[in-house]
């Protein structure tokens, strides 16, 4: 009787593991699906105001004189895609944009159409996974930190070694130009400008398992990660606006919503306190994720463009 008693306990055991483990697993595989692989844009979920100007800044857009750009991927060898949009007057100064999550280079249409009014060249790439390039995940800044290096070296080899260079990211897009900023830069790239973007990917997505879904961290944050490694080639914990921020040397500007509940607001202030090189910050009142041009187009290009007119010379 003790023995069948013994052997039902382990049997048992044994059963639970395996329910916990492919239950882990399979939550694993969610995650990244939900997370990392490119969905279709939700664009029922877009504020009305963000909308009405969308539509009218993408008409511009493909109405407006432009280049298509082609590069490799830093590693993987994918191909990779950007539009550039030349200014009207020719000009050594060009700002980068990076978009945002589940987004490619025309989401950003607004803000390529206010640089190319303050006069600039407009560099928009569409990251892995993203509009014309290849790829088959998203990498929140990553690894595509890297191919915007390669993009970056790109543009002063075609506009010249005089180049000035800003950065300028939205929500993922933010975080990418955060990240880009621990690297070793050229020298042209002179200021960043970050709107909305989170401190780490680890940080984001364990806010998203609490407040979408109402799951702890651990474990699947780090089991997540092994299989993100595995499916994507790269550790996502890797990612952190902070640490690179600590190795930034640019003046920075930060943006953010005062009532941001996707990318929490908090956030900014843990990017704005890591960094130690000449810095500012704007907490747009009321305001919600990547919404600040929407709700103040004016005084958004006013202090994006001081900004840029300070440092780009």
């Amino acid at each position: 009787m003790f023995k069948r008693k013994q052997k039902f306990f382990v049997y048992s055991l044994i059963a639970l593991l395996v329910v916990l483990i492919v239950g882990i697993t399979g939550a694993s595989a969610y995650l990244y699906y939900f997370a990392f692989e490119p969905q279709k844009p939700l664009n029922g979920t877009m504020a009305s105001k963000k909308k009405v100007q969308l539509k009218i800044d993408k008409k511009w857009l493909a109405k407006t004189d432009k280049q298509l750009w082609d590069e490799t991927s830093a590693g993987q060898n994918l191909k990779l895609k950007a539009t550039y949009i030349p200014a009207a007057h020719k000009t050594n100064k060009t700002i980068i944009v990076a978009h945002g999550y589940q987004e490619e280079h025309t989401q950003m249409a607004s803000y390529l159409r206010m640089f190319h009014r303050m006069g600039y060249n407009v560099l928009a790439p569409d990251d892995r996974g993203a509009g014309q390039s290849q790829g088959k995940y998203i990498g929140f800044g990553w690894p595509d930190r890297l191919d915007y290096l390669k993009w970056i070296k790109q543009l002063i080899h075609k506009n010249g070694s005089n180049s000035q260079i800003g950065l300028f990211g939205v929500s993922m897009g933010g975080a990418t130009v955060m990240m880009i900023s621990g690297e070793h830069l050229p020298h042209q790239v002179k200021a960043i400008i970050e709107d909305s973007g989170y401190s780490s990917i680890e940080g984001e997505l364990t806010y998203e398992l609490k407040q979408r879904f109402g799951i702890p961290k651990q474990p699947l944050i780090t089991t997540a990660s092994w299989f993100t490694q595995a499916k994507a080639g790269f550790d996502f914990k890797k990612g952190s606006s902070v640490k690179q921020l600590k190795k930034n040397q640019l003046p920075i500007f930060f943006i953010h919503g005062g009532a941001d509940k996707f990318v929490p607001t908090k956030m900014v202030y843990q990017n704005y306190r890591a960094t130690t090189a000449y810095k500012k910050i704007w907490v747009a009142p009321q305001t919600g994720h990547a919404m600040a041009y929407y709700e103040y187009p004016k005084i958004y290009r006013q202090k994006v463009g001081n900004f840029f007119k300070q440092w780009l010379k």
